[in-house]
């Protein structure tokens, strides 16, 4: 145990300024505040658990599972400060319900990507354990995202595509050199924060995956959009249905003999 896990678990957290019973055993992780408003939509009888930095968290119900829903920022630091400390109030299983850069030319924008790996393209799990060491998803929230998604997909609407993403720190440096690199290995996506989820979730014997909605393509063309596509913002509604579905799969699952990663 780190000297501030011992220190800080059970109390109000430094960070999140949450504590023990304001958050739930399952929480969806978007990166973005705005959009913890979008994804709580889908929940009944929300209340507010907590607002300080960019960790804002909405408690609420979906088919009377008690769901979290709290942003994390961008990147892996803030992702892995938010992943400790709601583990230290009572967090058990941890889904990022965000948005990435696609890589193979086959995904169009707003598919859905669900990772069953994470490139260690970042600085922060190098903290926790030497980068020859995976960053991958339980195994049971993974195939409980993708039963999800097979569930969903006829009914939304939408492609899905499972395969290593990659997490990386630097987003203005994803040159069109890195990109062909990247997406000649087979890599599916960019994001910011995955790997991190992975990691310190495993470390911390919990539970954690990720399901994101392609926000653009890399593959096809460079670009930034100055507002958010409408298929993006689809996307994000899509995977919360598809991630909420998974956590009933991983509620009626419990007590079945599940492997820990």
């Amino acid at each position: 145990m780190s000297e501030k896990k011992s220190i800080s678990e059970g109390r109000l957290q430094y960070h999140l300024k949450m504590k023990n019973g304001d958050v739930a055993d399952y929480v969806l992780l978007p990166g973005d505040r705005a959009r913890v408003d979008l994804m709580s939509a889908y929940l009944k009888d929300v209340t507010l658990s907590g607002s300080n930095r960019e960790y804002l968290a909405k408690t609420g119900y979906f088919n009377d599972i008690k769901v979290t829903i709290m942003s994390t920022g961008m990147g892996c630091p803030a992702a892995a400060i938010a992943i400790e400390e709601l583990a230290n109030i009572g967090a058990k299983v941890f889904i990022r319900t965000g948005s990435t850069g696609a890589l193979q030319p086959e995904i169009d924008l707003g598919d859905l990507i669900i990772p069953n790996g994470a490139v260690k393209n970042e600085g922060t799990t190098r903290m926790y354990e030497p980068v020859i060491i995976p960053a991958v998803p339980s195994t049971d929230v993974l195939t409980a995202l993708i039963r999800a998604a097979e569930d969903k997909k006829d009914t939304l609407g939408f492609k899905y595509h499972v395969g290593i993403s990659s997490s990386d720190d630097a987003f203005y440096a994803e040159d069109q050199r890195f990109i062909r690199k990247l997406t000649a290995l087979g890599i599916l996506s960019l994001d910011m924060e995955s790997s991190a989820i992975f990691t310190v979730a495993r470390l911390r014997r919990l539970k954690a995956g990720s399901i994101m909605a392609a926000s653009e393509n890399f593959s096809r063309k460079i670009m930034i959009p100055e507002q958010v596509p409408e298929q993006l913002k689809e996307g994000w509604k899509k995977e919360t249905q598809v991630a909420l579905r998974a956590i009933e799969i991983l509620e009626k699952s419990k007590g079945a003999h599940t492997p820990t990663i």
